[in-house]
């Protein structure tokens, strides 16, 4: 009587126990779903906005007291003390790069850096030895998990650590601008990324209040140009192969 009786059980236990995992299954696949999308909602609604572009306004000069030197001439140095990077207004060298991420879709991803070194030498209207060093293993953007995969993906700054610009000619400025009054030029020099050092032309806007001059630039950036592979994460569908490198520079004198 009771092996007649469980015999048949056993393929309809099995039976159940498949479609519970089934079920199963279906419910943690949904709940994914449900959560990318949640998450995708709220990073359209409330989650943080990329920073605006350096070139979509003049240099930022934060209103602070600067004692204005007697002679222009002379050398400047990069002022990391002054501004916040949070609102612009600081030093900093960045990156813009466009990305598609899971559940939100098309971000502009940027990261930025205040850690800096650097200095120019003004004569009359004539700057020349510029040279710019940014410390990349400080680059923050607003994904801590991005800023960590770019130590060992892309351009890997556990091994490249930092980046630098110097000039190899000189920028004419034509006159000496006014206080306040911002004039455009272009820098030609070595822009080392990577491990890979290429020429390039950077067009500058500068302007100067008081005693700092504030200088931006922005320089399309082509990742095989300086060996970076695109990096890639289980929250980002695509990454484009390009990017943007952003500089904002406050200078004030030596």
């Amino acid at each position: 009587m009771s092996s007649a009786s469980t015999g048949p059980a056993g393929p309809q236990s099995r039976a159940r126990r498949n479609r519970n995992l089934l079920l199963a299954v279906l419910a943690v696949v949904v709940l994914a779903g449900v959560a990318a999308g949640g998450y995708g909602l709220w990073y359209i609604l409330v989650g943080p906005s990329s920073p605006a572009s350096v070139d979509s306004a003049p240099p930022a000069i934060p209103s602070v007291a600067v004692t204005v030197p007697a002679l222009l001439d002379g050398t400047w140095n990069v002022n990391d003390t002054l501004g916040s990077i949070s609102d612009g207004t600081a030093s900093f060298v960045g990156y813009r790069v466009q990305e598609q991420l899971v559940g939100v879709g098309g971000h502009t991803a940027v990261g930025r850096t205040a850690k800096l070194t650097g200095s120019m030498t003004l004569t009359g209207a004539i700057v020349t030895d510029v040279q710019v060093t940014a410390d990349l293993t400080a680059l923050q953007s607003d994904n801590p998990q991005r800023d960590n995969q770019l130590t060992h993906q892309a351009i890997e700054t556990n091994t490249f650590p930092s980046a630098t610009f110097k000039i190899t000619g000189t920028i004419d400025l034509g006159t000496l601008p006014v206080d306040g009054t911002s004039v455009t030029a272009s820098a030609t020099g070595e822009l080392t990324l990577h491990g890979v050092t290429r020429t390039v032309t950077i067009a500058l806007q500068a302007v100067r209040r008081g005693g700092v001059i504030g200088v931006t630039g922005s320089l399309p950036i082509v990742f095989s140009d300086y060996s970076i592979v695109k990096p890639n994460s289980f929250s980002v569908l695509t990454v484009d192969d390009h990017g943007i490198m952003e500089l904002h520079l406050l200078f004030t004198h030596a």
